[in-house]
């Protein structure tokens, strides 16, 4: 794999960890999503732990999705 790509795989999965974990801490404080910065991250996010959350079995008191996500992401980027 070229290294221009091997550099920017990594620096979009680290952005994507960044934005996972931005999205996590934020749904403490603004649930609804109502702010521009929450919103942003939950657009980006979504379509990422959707999937997962339907994986997952229902019924939990707290959403695991973004942990999940997040391991899954730090696999990829040691794989890189």
């Amino acid at each position: 794999m070229p290294e221009v790509i091997r550099l920017f795989l990594s620096l979009l999965l680290q952005a994507l960890w960044f934005a996972v974990l931005g999205r996590a801490i934020l749904s403490w404080f603004d649930p609804h999503f109502g702010n521009p910065i929450s919103r942003f991250l939950f657009d980006v996010t979504e379509p990422i732990l959707q999937p997962i959350r339907s994986i997952m079995p229902g019924g939990m008191m707290i959403d695991f999705s973004p942990m999940v996500a997040i391991v899954i992401i730090s696999i990829l980027q040691r794989a890189i």
